[in-house]
């Protein structure tokens, strides 16, 4: 298993407006198709107008599959049209387990299984 660890950084006054934007469009967009969501939050100390967001995958080829799907949603795609304009940048960081720590992960939601020819 690993947890990919995207954080957005959102133009200064409009983290409200991002969250509003994901909460009302793409959460239900996110959690159908990449399905393990770990953990959602906000950032009020340190940089500020931050969004931090964690998901699971079982591999970096369900990871690969997942977001494949995710880029080819013409839902998603409106959705990011409306989205990138409030932020400033994107980083993404994948973490694996390490030896001594065995994570436990939610089942997946329903419908959030992804079909593959593979």
């Amino acid at each position: 298993m690993l947890i990919e660890l995207r954080t957005y950084t959102t133009h200064p006054g409009k983290l409200r407006d991002y969250l509003a934007l994901y909460q009302s469009e793409g959460f239900v967009i996110q959690q159908r198709i990449l399905g393990r969501l770990v953990g959602y939050y906000s950032s009020e100390i340190g940089e500020l107008n931050q969004v931090i967001h964690l998901w699971a995958y079982e591999d970096l080829k369900e990871r690969s599959e997942r977001r494949a799907a995710l880029l080819a949603d013409p839902d998603f795609k409106a959705y990011v049209q409306k989205m990138m304009p409030l932020l400033v940048r994107q980083e993404s960081r994948i973490l694996t387990p390490t030896a001594f720590f065995t994570p436990t992960w939610q089942a997946l939601p329903d419908g959030a299984e992804i079909k593959t020819n593979t």
